[in-house]
């Protein structure tokens, strides 16, 4: 039975899943259905967390929409997520930032990452 779920959850993962990490500014792209219309529309925010592994894997991403903080989760190898585009790569120590819940303004910020 554990096989024939891994071979139908090995069906379902993207070719080339999208390259980012925790504190990156990322764009996602999702695809939305309007009754018989779909539309993609953008949300750009910081990666506060990644979790779960293979077809089950997530992401959470949070971004701050007139003063009011605003996360959304996706799974990563969701056909509804188009794409996932790389603003700018965060330089954090942790893999959950869920302290920048409780901050504001410039003490909400991630320091770039230079390379």
């Amino acid at each position: 039975m554990n096989e024939i779920i891994k071979n139908i959850e090995t069906a379902q993962l993207k070719a080339e899943p999208p390259q980012f990490r925790v504190g990156d500014t990322v764009r996602v792209y999702g695809k939305i259905k309007e009754g018989n219309r779909e539309r993609i529309q953008v949300f750009e925010g910081i990666v506060l967390k990644r979790q779960g592994g293979g077809a089950r894997e997530t992401f959470t991403v949070r971004k701050n929409s007139n003063g009011v903080g605003v996360e959304k989760t996706w799974p990563l190898h969701s056909p509804n997520v188009e794409k996932v585009e790389v603003v700018r790569r965060g330089k954090v120590r942790r893999a959950k930032l869920t302290y920048l819940r409780g901050r504001v303004g410039k003490r909400a910020k991630v320091k770039e990452l230079v390379r």
